[in-house]
């Protein structure tokens, strides 16, 4: 089965709902075995955050964050609804009993829709007890 054709429904309902409308949702993804923990977050707010990371860097840091701008403008843009890939806030990424990485802090996420296994509403806390969704 073409791995683009099985990206679940309802999921694909919550992007766009993240992209299109700002929808902030606690969810907890698996991924190839590993458990993907955070909040939801629309592309284009995803490409902002990003390009603030390289903003006051070289010339180097500079150009990237003016393409990553460039890309925020083009997801707010995007009247598709043909969604492909998952933006998360305040991630952490579980494998087996291990801490979170990162252990401390939080960090933005990207990943293939086309490769979420499952999910579920609610994110993980550190101490391995679901936190319900907001």
């Amino acid at each position: 089965m073409d791995k683009q054709s099985s990206k679940d429904d309802v999921l694909s309902m919550f992007i766009r709902a993240a992209n299109n409308h700002d929808l902030s949702l606690d969810i907890t993804i698996n991924v190839n075995g590993s458990l993907v923990t955070g909040t939801t977050t629309s592309a284009q707010s995803y490409f902002e955050k990003m390009s603030e990371n390289f903003k006051d860097g070289n010339d180097i840091a500079e150009a990237l964050s003016g393409q990553l701008m460039d890309a925020s403008e083009t997801a707010s843009n995007n009247d598709s609804d043909e969604v492909n890939y998952i933006h998360l806030k305040d991630a952490q990424v579980y494998c087996g009993d291990s801490d979170p990485t990162p252990s401390k802090g939080k960090f933005l996420w990207r990943g293939k829709l086309s490769e979420v296994d499952g999910f579920f509403l609610g994110t993980i806390a550190k101490d391995n007890k679901k936190k319900s969704s907001s």
